[in-house]
Protein backbone atom coordinates (compact mmCIF):
# COMPACT_ATOMS: atom_id res chain seq x y z
CA UNK A 1 0.00 0.00 0.00
CA UNK A 2 1.48 3.33 -0.96
CA UNK A 3 2.89 5.93 1.48
CA UNK A 4 0.20 8.93 -0.17
CA UNK A 5 -2.51 6.72 0.82
CA UNK A 6 -1.85 5.81 4.39
CA UNK A 7 -1.06 9.20 5.01
CA UNK A 8 -4.37 10.85 4.76
CA UNK A 9 -5.83 7.54 6.00
CA UNK A 10 -3.76 8.48 8.79
CA UNK A 11 -5.10 12.11 9.12
CA UNK A 12 -8.54 11.19 8.92
CA UNK A 13 -8.38 8.70 11.88
CA UNK A 14 -5.31 10.91 14.23
CA UNK A 15 -6.78 14.36 13.41
CA UNK A 16 -10.19 14.47 12.05
CA UNK A 17 -11.76 11.54 14.54
CA UNK A 18 -8.78 12.06 17.18
CA UNK A 19 -8.50 8.27 17.39
CA UNK A 20 -6.21 7.35 20.79
CA UNK A 21 -4.89 4.51 22.54
CA UNK A 22 -7.38 1.78 23.16
CA UNK A 23 -10.09 3.34 21.67
CA UNK A 24 -12.40 0.83 19.80
CA UNK A 25 -12.79 1.60 16.15
CA UNK A 26 -14.55 0.14 13.78
CA UNK A 27 -14.13 0.15 9.54
CA UNK A 28 -17.04 -0.82 7.68
CA UNK A 29 -16.26 -1.47 4.16
CA UNK A 30 -17.45 -3.16 1.19
CA UNK A 31 -15.44 -4.66 -1.76
CA UNK A 32 -15.70 -1.92 -3.94
CA UNK A 33 -13.21 0.36 -1.34
CA UNK A 34 -11.49 -2.54 0.74
CA UNK A 35 -7.92 -1.08 -0.07
CA UNK A 36 -9.53 2.11 1.73
CA UNK A 37 -10.70 0.26 4.64
CA UNK A 38 -7.61 -1.66 4.65
CA UNK A 39 -5.62 1.62 4.83
CA UNK A 40 -7.42 3.08 7.65
CA UNK A 41 -7.33 -0.28 9.56
CA UNK A 42 -3.81 -0.41 9.36
CA UNK A 43 -3.88 3.99 10.02
CA UNK A 44 -6.10 3.13 13.59
CA UNK A 45 -3.83 0.02 14.43
CA UNK A 46 -0.51 2.03 14.49
CA UNK A 47 -2.23 4.45 16.83
CA UNK A 48 -2.57 1.47 19.19
CA UNK A 49 -6.31 1.47 19.18
CA UNK A 50 -8.95 -1.91 19.11
CA UNK A 51 -9.20 -1.44 15.55
CA UNK A 52 -11.40 -4.14 13.83
CA UNK A 53 -12.89 -4.07 9.71
CA UNK A 54 -16.13 -5.36 8.83
CA UNK A 55 -16.59 -5.93 5.13
CA UNK A 56 -20.68 -5.91 3.83
CA UNK A 57 -22.02 -6.52 0.56
CA UNK A 58 -22.37 -3.14 -1.49
CA UNK A 59 -25.94 -1.97 -0.39
CA UNK A 60 -27.86 -1.18 -3.53
CA UNK A 61 -28.72 2.23 -2.41
CA UNK A 62 -27.47 5.25 -0.53
CA UNK A 63 -28.71 5.29 2.47
CA UNK A 64 -29.71 1.79 2.53
CA UNK A 65 -29.23 0.02 6.23
CA UNK A 66 -26.13 -2.30 7.07
CA UNK A 67 -26.65 -5.76 8.21
CA UNK A 68 -28.20 -5.89 11.95
CA UNK A 69 -24.77 -7.38 13.44
CA UNK A 70 -22.67 -4.29 12.00
CA UNK A 71 -25.38 -2.05 13.21
CA UNK A 72 -24.80 -3.96 16.44
CA UNK A 73 -20.49 -3.26 16.15
CA UNK A 74 -21.33 0.12 14.89
CA UNK A 75 -23.26 0.97 18.06
CA UNK A 76 -20.36 -0.83 20.69
CA UNK A 77 -17.41 1.52 19.05
CA UNK A 78 -16.18 4.36 20.00
CA UNK A 79 -15.41 5.62 16.46
CA UNK A 80 -17.17 4.28 12.94
CA UNK A 81 -15.29 5.00 9.59
CA UNK A 82 -17.39 3.58 6.78
CA UNK A 83 -15.50 3.69 3.82
CA UNK A 84 -18.99 2.10 1.46
CA UNK A 85 -19.68 2.25 -1.95
CA UNK A 86 -23.10 3.74 -0.73
CA UNK A 87 -23.91 6.45 1.67
CA UNK A 88 -24.66 4.72 5.72
CA UNK A 89 -25.09 8.32 6.76
CA UNK A 90 -28.79 8.80 6.65
CA UNK A 91 -29.34 5.64 8.34
CA UNK A 92 -30.90 4.10 11.45
CA UNK A 93 -27.17 2.50 12.22
CA UNK A 94 -25.76 6.02 12.30
CA UNK A 95 -27.82 7.31 14.22
CA UNK A 96 -27.94 4.85 17.04
CA UNK A 97 -24.32 4.67 17.28
CA UNK A 98 -23.98 8.47 17.54
CA UNK A 99 -26.85 8.23 20.43
CA UNK A 100 -24.57 5.47 21.77
CA UNK A 101 -21.46 8.11 21.70
CA UNK A 102 -19.76 6.95 19.15
CA UNK A 103 -18.00 9.60 16.54
CA UNK A 104 -18.67 8.46 13.16
CA UNK A 105 -17.23 9.22 9.74
CA UNK A 106 -18.83 8.35 6.77
CA UNK A 107 -16.82 7.96 3.20
CA UNK A 108 -19.67 7.12 0.44
CA UNK A 109 -17.79 6.04 -2.85
CA UNK A 110 -14.23 8.03 -1.73
CA UNK A 111 -12.28 7.84 -4.64
CA UNK A 112 -8.71 7.01 -3.77
CA UNK A 113 -7.62 10.33 -5.67
CA UNK A 114 -10.10 12.60 -3.54
CA UNK A 115 -8.90 10.57 0.05
CA UNK A 116 -5.44 11.67 -0.74
CA UNK A 117 -6.21 15.70 -2.16
CA UNK A 118 -9.13 16.70 0.44
CA UNK A 119 -7.57 14.82 3.50
CA UNK A 120 -4.59 17.26 2.78
CA UNK A 121 -7.16 20.78 2.93
CA UNK A 122 -7.02 22.65 6.29
CA UNK A 123 -9.28 21.29 8.09
CA UNK A 124 -9.33 24.37 10.91
CA UNK A 125 -9.74 26.46 8.39
CA UNK A 126 -12.99 24.59 6.92
CA UNK A 127 -14.19 24.47 10.25
CA UNK A 128 -14.15 28.42 10.72
CA UNK A 129 -15.82 28.60 7.27
CA UNK A 130 -18.18 26.81 7.32
CA UNK A 131 -19.42 27.25 11.06
CA UNK A 132 -19.96 31.27 9.92
CA UNK A 133 -22.32 29.20 7.18
CA UNK A 134 -24.01 27.32 9.71
CA UNK A 135 -24.81 30.44 12.12
CA UNK A 136 -25.99 32.40 8.79
CA UNK A 137 -28.80 29.32 7.72
CA UNK A 138 -29.83 28.77 11.21
CA UNK A 139 -30.53 32.37 12.14
CA UNK A 140 -32.67 32.85 8.98
CA UNK A 141 -35.75 32.14 8.01
CA UNK A 142 -35.82 31.88 3.96
CA UNK A 143 -33.27 30.62 1.47
CA UNK A 144 -33.53 31.46 -2.24
CA UNK A 145 -31.33 29.68 -5.00
CA UNK A 146 -30.90 31.04 -8.04
CA UNK A 147 -28.63 30.89 -11.04
CA UNK A 148 -28.10 32.42 -14.44
CA UNK A 149 -29.20 28.90 -16.11
CA UNK A 150 -33.03 28.69 -14.47
CA UNK A 151 -32.37 28.04 -10.72
CA UNK A 152 -35.10 29.75 -8.05
CA UNK A 153 -35.97 27.64 -5.45
CA UNK A 154 -37.36 28.93 -2.51
CA UNK A 155 -36.77 26.93 0.69
CA UNK A 156 -38.69 27.95 3.88
CA UNK A 157 -35.89 27.18 7.24
CA UNK A 158 -36.67 29.15 10.19
CA UNK A 159 -36.48 27.85 12.89
CA UNK A 160 -34.53 24.87 11.66
CA UNK A 161 -30.95 24.47 13.38
CA UNK A 162 -28.18 24.10 10.66
CA UNK A 163 -25.52 20.96 10.90
CA UNK A 164 -21.70 22.48 10.65
CA UNK A 165 -19.93 18.71 8.98
CA UNK A 166 -16.40 20.81 9.75
CA UNK A 167 -14.46 17.36 9.26
CA UNK A 168 -13.03 17.37 12.80
CA UNK A 169 -15.55 14.83 14.76
CA UNK A 170 -13.81 15.39 18.72
CA UNK A 171 -16.83 14.98 20.23
CA UNK A 172 -19.18 11.76 21.43
CA UNK A 173 -22.29 11.43 19.03
CA UNK A 174 -20.17 13.95 16.84
CA UNK A 175 -20.47 12.82 13.03
CA UNK A 176 -20.46 13.31 9.38
CA UNK A 177 -18.38 13.02 6.17
CA UNK A 178 -15.09 12.50 5.64
CA UNK A 179 -13.58 14.17 3.07
CA UNK A 180 -15.64 17.51 4.70
CA UNK A 181 -16.78 20.88 4.44
CA UNK A 182 -20.51 22.15 4.29
CA UNK A 183 -23.48 23.75 6.21
CA UNK A 184 -26.51 21.34 5.46
CA UNK A 185 -29.85 21.63 6.92
CA UNK A 186 -32.95 20.03 6.18
CA UNK A 187 -35.75 22.86 5.19
CA UNK A 188 -39.51 23.07 6.37
CA UNK A 189 -41.22 20.04 5.29
CA UNK A 190 -44.09 20.62 2.27
CA UNK A 191 -42.52 24.28 1.93
CA UNK A 192 -40.37 24.28 -0.52
CA UNK A 193 -41.50 25.90 -4.26
CA UNK A 194 -39.75 26.59 -7.43
CA UNK A 195 -37.47 24.73 -9.79
CA UNK A 196 -34.02 24.07 -9.33
CA UNK A 197 -31.53 22.94 -12.24
CA UNK A 198 -28.69 20.34 -11.36
CA UNK A 199 -25.67 20.94 -13.69
CA UNK A 200 -22.25 19.59 -11.32
CA UNK A 201 -23.12 16.00 -10.28
CA UNK A 202 -25.94 13.90 -9.39
CA UNK A 203 -25.27 11.41 -6.89
CA UNK A 204 -25.74 7.79 -8.10
CA UNK A 205 -25.38 9.05 -11.80
CA UNK A 206 -22.23 11.15 -11.29
CA UNK A 207 -20.53 13.71 -13.56
CA UNK A 208 -23.29 16.14 -15.70
CA UNK A 209 -20.51 17.68 -17.68
CA UNK A 210 -21.09 17.51 -20.96
CA UNK A 211 -24.81 15.97 -20.68
CA UNK A 212 -27.85 17.43 -20.10
CA UNK A 213 -28.85 19.16 -17.02
CA UNK A 214 -31.97 17.67 -14.50
CA UNK A 215 -34.68 20.52 -14.35
CA UNK A 216 -36.43 19.37 -11.36
CA UNK A 217 -39.98 21.32 -10.17
CA UNK A 218 -40.50 21.58 -6.36
CA UNK A 219 -44.23 22.08 -5.14
CA UNK A 220 -45.49 21.93 -1.77
CA UNK A 221 -41.71 20.77 -0.67
CA UNK A 222 -41.73 17.44 -3.58
CA UNK A 223 -39.87 16.98 -6.35
CA UNK A 224 -43.62 17.11 -8.91
CA UNK A 225 -41.26 16.88 -12.48
CA UNK A 226 -38.28 16.01 -12.99
CA UNK A 227 -36.78 16.63 -17.09
CA UNK A 228 -33.33 16.17 -18.65
CA UNK A 229 -31.81 13.82 -20.95
CA UNK A 230 -31.27 9.98 -19.76
CA UNK A 231 -29.86 11.23 -16.53
CA UNK A 232 -33.14 12.64 -15.46
CA UNK A 233 -34.60 9.59 -16.39
CA UNK A 234 -32.46 7.50 -14.49
CA UNK A 235 -33.27 9.80 -11.26
CA UNK A 236 -37.02 9.15 -11.93
CA UNK A 237 -36.43 5.43 -11.74
CA UNK A 238 -34.24 5.77 -8.54
CA UNK A 239 -37.08 7.80 -6.85
CA UNK A 240 -39.79 5.81 -8.00
CA UNK A 241 -38.36 2.61 -7.08
CA UNK A 242 -38.71 3.82 -3.46
CA UNK A 243 -41.95 5.55 -3.39
CA UNK A 244 -43.91 8.67 -3.00
CA UNK A 245 -41.91 10.12 -0.01
CA UNK A 246 -38.28 9.86 -2.37
CA UNK A 247 -39.38 12.74 -4.29
CA UNK A 248 -39.26 15.08 -0.48
CA UNK A 249 -36.88 17.77 -0.64
CA UNK A 250 -34.62 16.53 2.07
CA UNK A 251 -31.63 19.19 2.54
CA UNK A 252 -29.96 22.48 1.41
CA UNK A 253 -26.69 22.16 1.70
CA UNK A 254 -23.12 24.62 1.23
CA UNK A 255 -19.99 23.49 -0.09
CA UNK A 256 -17.09 25.13 2.10
CA UNK A 257 -14.26 22.94 0.98
CA UNK A 258 -11.75 24.85 -1.32
CA UNK A 259 -9.47 21.58 -1.94
CA UNK A 260 -12.51 20.07 -3.72
CA UNK A 261 -13.32 19.70 -7.00
CA UNK A 262 -16.42 18.44 -8.99
CA UNK A 263 -15.73 14.86 -10.63
CA UNK A 264 -18.26 13.03 -10.34
CA UNK A 265 -18.08 11.26 -6.72
CA UNK A 266 -21.04 13.15 -4.29
CA UNK A 267 -18.78 12.83 -1.02
CA UNK A 268 -16.49 15.24 -2.72
CA UNK A 269 -18.69 17.44 -5.43
CA UNK A 270 -20.99 18.45 -2.13
CA UNK A 271 -18.32 19.79 -0.68
CA UNK A 272 -16.79 22.05 -3.72
CA UNK A 273 -16.50 25.56 -2.35
CA UNK A 274 -19.09 27.59 -4.15
CA UNK A 275 -21.56 25.23 -5.24
CA UNK A 276 -24.98 24.39 -3.10
CA UNK A 277 -26.32 21.07 -3.29
CA UNK A 278 -30.64 20.19 -2.32
CA UNK A 279 -30.98 16.27 -1.78
CA UNK A 280 -34.24 14.37 -2.60
CA UNK A 281 -35.13 11.67 0.09
CA UNK A 282 -34.69 10.62 3.57
CA UNK A 283 -34.04 14.04 6.41
CA UNK A 284 -34.43 11.87 9.19
CA UNK A 285 -30.65 12.44 9.86
CA UNK A 286 -31.48 16.59 10.67
CA UNK A 287 -34.69 15.95 12.29
CA UNK A 288 -36.92 15.21 9.95
CA UNK A 289 -39.74 12.87 9.46
CA UNK A 290 -39.35 11.56 5.88
CA UNK A 291 -38.26 8.38 6.56
CA UNK A 292 -37.07 6.34 3.31
CA UNK A 293 -33.99 4.25 2.25
CA UNK A 294 -32.88 6.63 0.23
CA UNK A 295 -31.16 10.54 0.14
CA UNK A 296 -29.90 11.68 -3.66
CA UNK A 297 -27.95 14.93 -3.38
CA UNK A 298 -27.49 17.09 -6.99
CA UNK A 299 -25.13 19.49 -7.00
CA UNK A 300 -25.65 23.07 -8.67
CA UNK A 301 -22.58 25.36 -10.25
CA UNK A 302 -22.35 29.18 -9.57
CA UNK A 303 -25.63 29.66 -7.99
CA UNK A 304 -26.33 32.75 -5.95
CA UNK A 305 -27.56 32.52 -2.07
CA UNK A 306 -29.76 34.49 -0.29
CA UNK A 307 -30.56 34.51 3.18
CA UNK A 308 -33.69 36.35 4.25
CA UNK A 309 -32.56 38.59 1.20
CA UNK A 310 -29.08 39.12 2.28
CA UNK A 311 -26.56 37.42 -0.73
CA UNK A 312 -23.97 35.02 0.94
CA UNK A 313 -22.97 33.37 -1.86
CA UNK A 314 -22.85 35.52 -5.34
CA UNK A 315 -22.87 33.45 -8.66
CA UNK A 316 -20.74 30.85 -6.98
CA UNK A 317 -18.45 33.64 -4.81
CA UNK A 318 -18.99 32.81 -0.99
CA UNK A 319 -19.13 35.60 1.07
CA UNK A 320 -18.90 34.41 3.96
CA UNK A 321 -14.51 34.56 5.35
Amino acid sequence: MDKALLDSALIAVKDCLKAQKGDKVLVVTDSELREIGQALLEAARSLETEAMLMEIIPRERNGEEPPEPVTHAMMKSDIVIAPTSKSLTHTAARRQACAEGARVATMPGILRETMIRCLGADYYAIADRTRKVTELLTKAQTARVTTVSGTDLTLPISGINAIASTGLFHEPGSFGNLPSGEAYMMPAEGGSSGLFIVDGSMAGIGDLAGKEPITIKVENGLATEITGGPEADLLKEKLEAVGDKAFNVAELGVGTNDAAIIIGSILEDEKVMGTIHIALGNNMSMGGTVDVPIHLDGIIKDPSLELDGEMIMDNGKLLVG
